[in-house]
């Protein structure tokens, strides 16, 4: 992985952190990398345009009417740019840029752009706290972006806490990771399944699991942020669709098997996230099933396994298959169990009680070589070790 000759756009906040801009724009130089930079009005209060125009020995960018570009600044500079990275990005710059706004050429550029984003936090630890902020950045996330830090350190208040932007090494290190992942999907097909499904019992009941999707739109956000062309297949939620995602949405185990099989011939790899009922009822009852006596017993039939199904059919092994395994107990052995059972290449796993809902997740990858724990992370985060893993399978097949 390297940054060398690559194009990046440095996008400088107005946070007292707004120094250490000056010492990445150095050291994205040291690792080669072609460096552009663009400040908010604020961020030219902290550090001087003219030191950044020195090191990189082309204009600093502060305005959106700026006169050394002859169109528009911000279409120049996002079509310019291959990585943008945004530090300090302030609270103010987050929550800005999570609705869109583009009254300045910091947010206008990364809204105008088409290239992988980085975020580096920086701002009081209250601030950091505050619930809107982390939704702010969860929008932000939804939408690909990336982000690096903060981390617990002293501050300039004299305070320590979390807050403090990541030092400029990891940054660039986060960059370039996230350059390596740009595009290294592209031309590729993700097949990815998501969310519950539900059985039904009658017009108003069914039964169903607290499957929330969140982990397989995740993946499906990242997969297409990387290039692949990626077609989503949902059970019954409320999230909101993946920018350039395909999405179709199911009910039913039954439902979900015939919409997996009518795409994944076009596919170079299935991810099966989905928590997909392992039975239904025999009979779905037409009219509501009244209350009658202290028992009742409902005849169930078993679902197909759509993930097996997948792994006895394929040859030559495609499409890679990767599959999810919800535990109570051993979770390593039975991940490893149904990664032979199922026929497919790898089981991400976790226990029941970190399975559903939230935005993070603490899981143990299994394969044919063995087991990997992962520490807790985003989901986000997960999706790209899940996708690496994925990538290099396609690569050596």
């Amino acid at each position: 992985m390297s940054l060398s000759e690559r194009k990046i756009v440095v996008g400088v906040g107005g946070g007292i952190a707004a120094f250490k801009a000056v010492e990445l724009v150095r050291e994205l130089q040291r690792r080669n990398a072609i460096v552009r930079v663009m400040m908010t009005e604020a961020g030219a209060r902290f550090v001087g345009p003219v030191t950044l125009a020195g090191l990189t020995a082309h204009p600093v960018v502060t305005d959106l009417w700026d006169p050394q570009y002859p169109g528009e600044a911000h279409v120049e500079l996002s079509a310019w740019a291959e990585a943008i990275v945004i530090a300090p990005a302030t609270a103010n710059i987050l929550a800005r840029a999570s609705f869109g706004m583009a009254d300045d050429v910091v947010l206008a550029t990364l809204l105008c752009s088409d290239c992988p984003v980085l975020f580096a936090p920086a701002m009081h630890p209250r601030m950091w706290s505050r619930k809107a902020t982390h939704e702010n950045i969860t929008r932000l996330k939804g939408n690909g972006a990336t982000f690096v830090g903060p981390v617990r350190g002293p501050l300039a208040s004299g305070e320590e806490g979390m807050g403090r932007m990541s030092e400029p090494a990891e940054i660039a290190d986060a960059l370039t990771t996230l350059v390596a992942r740009s595009g290294d999907l592209k031309g590729r097909t993700i097949l990815v399944t998501a969310g519950p499904t539900v059985e039904d019992l009658d017009p108003v009941r069914f039964i169903g699991n607290r499957s929330t999707g969140r982990m397989g739109f995740a993946v499906a956000a990242r997969a297409a942020a990387r290039g692949a062309k990626v077609v989503l297949v949902a059970g019954p939620v409320t999230l909101e669709t993946p920018p350039r995602v395909t999405r179709v949405d199911v009910r039913s185990a039954l439902e979900m098997a015939t919409v997996v099989s009518e795409h994944v011939r076009k596919a170079d790899a299935v991810v099966m996230t989905a928590a997909v009922a392992d039975y239904r009822a025999a009979r779905v009852a037409t009219e509501k099933l009244k209350k009658g006596g202290e028992r009742l017993s409902i005849d169930l039939v078993q679902n197909p396994d759509i993930l097996a199904g997948l792994g006895a059919a394929r040859e030559n092994g495609k499409p890679v298959l990767v599959g999810f395994a919800v535990e109570t107990q051993d979770v390593a052995a039975g991940a490893r169990k149904k990664l032979v059972d199922k026929k497919v290449d790898l089981i991400f796993a976790n226990h029941a009680t970190d399975g559903f809902g939230g935005d993070e997740n603490e899981a143990i990858l299994v394969d044919a070589a063995g087991d990997q724990p992962l520490p807790r992370m985003t989901k986000l985060a997960l999706s790209d070790v899940i996708l690496d893993r994925v990538r290099d399978l396609l690569t050596s097949r």
